[in-house]
């Protein structure tokens, strides 16, 4: 009998993608499920992006790609960034990935020995502990409150840093909180790190546009913090292109170099065709996609207005992403129509079995108090969602 290897046996399965495996299961079963686990808009990819994706297979786009992404796009990258972000890139700081999922696999293989800690401020999105794990690398994870919109104090960072910290990985907008942080938040976090030089940030920024207060900040923006910053982004989110798997980096010229030796001996280039389409999605404005944005923030009123009619639900109002995140350990020790319910794993299969709504329990995010909700679905799926979940916990 073949014997896997214990890398994988130690790794976690993606709680976002089990739910939505198990919700398909039940589905199957004739089972009427309305799912609010994944974290994909319900929109369809803009019709000027599709266009040129066409346009590229027309024109013969098959052939590898370079490792690190066509020169065409990483200028494109470096027109966005500078366009959305103020950050200056050269283009062999550039590095295109299958993904951001792939871009921080990549980043964590090339700086991360056995034994280096990586500071996660909780709740984090659902892969970041194990690509940590998977490079030897040992998660440390900071508790965040819902009281402090789940965002990270700079106390609580120095009391994280010890001499084997090589890393602190965040998002913001956050997946799962929805928070963002302010210009102000990041300087406190970032005079904290003046005093450790050879820490890197990895900012994750791949809900930047799906923002609902108007501004963005980017680590690197802050110039004694660019040199050790790697900036992660894509276009999953806000173009409405999960499924085409282009993410990139902005990064200190050394990591990009390692991240493309890296990839170059694991997938190569991303996809040709994905590629082209990205050009066309990045050299437009971002005002090209705002009706998704308006649209989200109808929808998280919506949610938020609904939730807070629930007894035993804490919420705060996210500024990004689309997803809520309520504390429910009100329920905790409580026996719901025969399911005892001892942590937010059981109340979220208990939501799936009961009133047949999926979401994700927040154990997966490095918090077990809460569950995460996904609003990219339509205003009528989430009304009657939140219906079933209060009438399954009344």
């Amino acid at each position: 009998m073949t014997q896997l290897s214990d890398r994988v046996l130690n790794m976690a399965t993606s709680a976002t993608l089990a739910m939505a495996a198990k919700a398909r299961e039940l589905k199957a079963e004739g089972k009427d499920i309305i799912g609010l686990s994944l974290g994909e808009p319900d929109f369809n990819t803009p019709d000027f992006i599709k266009e040129a994706a066409i346009q590229a297979i027309n024109e013969n786009y098959n052939a590898y790609t370079p490792v690190d992404g066509y020169v065409e796009l990483k200028d494109a990258i470096i027109t966005k960034f500078k366009r959305d972000n103020q950050l200056s890139y050269e283009r062999s700081q550039i590095v295109v990935s299958t993904g951001a999922k792939q871009a921080l696999a990549n980043i964590a293989a090339v700086i991360l020995n056995e034994g280096d800690e990586v500071i996660l401020p909780c709740p984090y999105w659902v892969s970041y502990s194990d690509i940590v794990k998977l490079n030897e690398g040992v998660p440390v994870e900071v508790k965040t409150s819902i009281d402090n919109d789940f965002k990270l104090t700079p106390q609580q960072l120095e009391a994280a840093i010890t001499p084997k910290t090589k890393m602190i990985w965040y998002s913001s907008p956050c997946n799962p909180s929805g928070s963002v942080y302010s210009k102000e938040e990041l300087r406190a976090l970032a005079d904290v790190l003046q005093n450790y030089p050879d820490i890197v940030v990895v900012s994750d920024e791949i809900y930047e546009h799906i923002n609902f207060i108007g501004t963005h900040v980017s680590m690197a923006q802050f110039e004694d913090m660019y040199d050790r910053t790697v900036t992660v982004n894509g276009v999953s989110k806000a173009f409405a292109m999960t499924g085409w798997r282009i993410g990139y980096i902005g990064a200190p010229e050394k990591i990009a170099r390692a991240c493309n030796k890296m990839q170059g001996q694991v997938t190569s280039g991303a996809n040709c065709i994905a590629q082209r389409a990205v050009i066309t999605a990045l050299n437009e404005s971002p005002s090209r996609v705002q009706f998704m944005i308006d649209e989200f923030k109808q929808r998280r009123e919506l949610i938020l207005g609904l939730l807070n009619d629930i007894e035993g639900f804490k919420t705060n109002s996210p500024e990004g992403a689309f997803y809520v995140f309520p504390d429910i350990s009100h329920y905790f020790g409580k026996t719901l129509k025969g399911y005892t319910i001892e942590n937010a794993t059981d109340f979220s299969l208990f939501l799936l079995e009961e009133a047949h709504v999926a979401t994700v329990t927040g154990i997966a995010f490095g918090n077990p108090n809460c569950i995460r909700i996904s609003y990219a679905a339509s205003q009528e799926q989430i009304m009657e969602a939140i219906r079933r979940i209060k009438q399954a916990v009344s």
